[in-house]
């Protein structure tokens, strides 16, 4: 099995990585998502450590059971050969109704077929008003191809 675009990767491939990643994560399906992972791959995921597409799977249902009306926007970095850099930033609230956005970083690696082979997540929660969001797009789907994206947003 392959995931194109593959390694080496070039600006564009890396942006259309990056996009994809963003448009799978905004289906919340987790077993669609890690289909994009190496069978072993190893994730740090703030302070947890996650290892094979089962934990992923398991970290993203419950991940999903707490944070609610997710929605994502990744940005590209930077990238070389099998490498990728991506900053984010995804909003959500809580059961009780608080908002937040989530800020991150990841460093993500390649294996050839272009599977991840490790996930490397460094995120902060903000606290924010449901009036202080920016992200409004049908949670059914992707974020629309019109809709800002983090730099455009300020973020």
């Amino acid at each position: 099995m392959s995931r194109p675009p593959l390694p080496p990767f070039t600006e564009a491939t890396a942006i259309q990585k990056v996009r994809a990643a963003e448009d799978a994560w905004n289906t919340r399906d987790p077993e669609r998502i890690s289909l994009a992972y190496s069978e072993d791959s190893w994730w740090r995921n703030r302070s947890t450590f996650v290892q094979g597409r089962p934990a992923i799977v398991d970290f993203l249902a419950d991940k999903w059971d707490r944070e609610l009306d997710y929605r994502l926007i990744k940005e590209l970095w930077a990238y070389t050969g099998d490498v990728i850099a991506v900053r984010f930033a995804y909003e959500y609230h809580d059961a009780a109704g608080q908002w937040f956005r989530a800020y991150g970083n990841e460093n993500w690696h390649f294996a050839k077929d272009g599977l991840m082979t490790h996930r490397h997540a460094s995120i902060n929660d903000v606290a924010i008003d449901e009036s202080e969001r920016k992200f409004f797009w049908d949670a059914s789907g992707p974020r629309p191809a019109d809709h800002p994206g983090l730099s455009e947003l300020g973020l």
